[in-house]
């Protein structure tokens, strides 16, 4: 469900409303078992389908903050230059005239 963009428009106390299961307990489950939070797990998630949308074509940054489950531009931006240590845009390959 996370994968599929669950947190993007929800929050944990919706996914373990939809899982059967308290907060609290999802959360000491995913700490227990993937070392991270479920919003940690989402976080990372947006990252990984927004650098696979970055380098499968030429969708327009904005575009692909958004697809990629993003709520802002801006927090696309800062999410990467604090992974990769640089903004989104130098990820584009280089197309070599």
């Amino acid at each position: 469900m996370i994968e599929d963009g669950f947190l993007d428009v929800n929050n944990v106390n919706d996914l373990a409303d939809k899982l059967g299961i308290g907060s609290r307990h999802l959360s000491r489950l995913f700490a227990k078992h993937a070392g991270a939070s479920p919003s940690q797990v989402a976080a990372t998630a947006r990252v990984q389908r927004a650098k696979r949308l970055i380098d499968a074509g030429n969708m327009a940054l904005s575009e692909i903050a958004f697809a990629a489950g993003f709520q802002s531009v801006r927090r696309f931006n800062d999410v990467f230059k604090a992974l990769y240590g640089r903004p989104p845009s130098s990820l584009r390959r280089k197309v070599k005239a």
